[in-house]
């Protein structure tokens, strides 16, 4: 059995960078009073263009260490790229409950759009695993990779002309086919709402699976167990950026972050 080296955590929520805030902060909207830890890997950040055996290493490493270290009774897998990458892979790993985003983004666009067209955006790796094309096959489906987008919302970058110009090139094959809604398929898509609407046009509804993971998240009743609601924030970069970028993504609870050196990921 492996033993928490610090006060074990309820939940544990990561991702390749500050995508995965988004979740958090639905999961801090619905569950005020639970333990929160976010593990943000920034210095491997993007997990888009990364091979998928690499992205499951990387999520493997990620998942032990927040069992290991933090005693987490439920890990979320707040990032579209690994959970289509790795989340089975992790549901054989760890003895607790692991949540991914896809499938709740998944549910989040048949609510939105039961009969009609739906657009699937996300990174290469995303939408090159075929997850969404699976779970929404029966849908008329139009799916396009955002190489890039990530960056600029990982050096807090959310509004900007180049960042317009590059949506504006990618979604050119969602502006024409014209779906009536739009499934944000990267966590960290939410940041760049503005711009993708202006690309896509503002008639287009833009989905994010957020709120449909935390409910799933509720569903389970160690989620629900009163706790001090602390939220802990880890990264494996640069902590100052983390802090300044990831302040203004997420908001005034995030202050401080501690930096988890690569070299404990691979600890016992």
């Amino acid at each position: 059995m492996i033993l928490a080296k610090q006060q074990p955590v309820p939940i544990g929520v990561f991702d390749s960078g500050f995508g995965g805030l988004h979740i958090l902060s639905a999961l801090r909207d619905l569950l005020p009073a639970a333990d929160l830890v976010y593990f943000g890997d920034s210095a491997r950040s993007p997990y888009g263009p990364r091979p998928s055996s690499e992205i499951k290493r990387f999520s493997v490493e990620i998942a032990r260490y927040l069992v290991r270290e933090w005693g987490i009774a439920m890990l979320v897998v707040g990032c579209n790229t690994a959970s289509a990458a790795a989340l089975e892979t992790l549901k054989e790993e760890l003895e607790i409950p692991v949540i991914g985003v896809i499938e709740a983004g998944a549910r989040a666009a048949r609510l939105a759009s039961p009969t009609g067209k739906v657009g699937v955006i996300g990174t290469v790796g995303t939408i090159a695993a075929g997850a969404y094309q699976r779970l929404l096959g029966d849908l008329e489906l139009v799916c396009q990779a955002c190489p890039g987008v990530v960056e600029f919302v990982e050096r807090g970058e959310c509004d900007s002309e180049q960042l317009d110009i590059l949506l504006e090139r990618l979604l050119e094959p969602i502006r024409i086919e014209a779906p009536e809604a739009l499934l944000l398929g990267c966590t960290h898509y939410p940041y760049v709402a503005k711009a993708i609407s202006k690309a896509v046009g503002e008639s287009v509804l833009l989905i994010s699976g957020a709120e449909e993971t935390a409910f799933e998240v509720r569903g389970y009743e160690l989620a629900n167990r009163s706790h001090g609601g602390e939220t802990i924030f880890l990264c494996t970069g640069d902590p100052e950026c983390f802090v300044r970028v990831g302040a203004r993504l997420y908001g005034s609870g995030l202050k401080s972050v501690r930096v988890v050196d690569l070299a404990e990921l691979e600890g016992e």
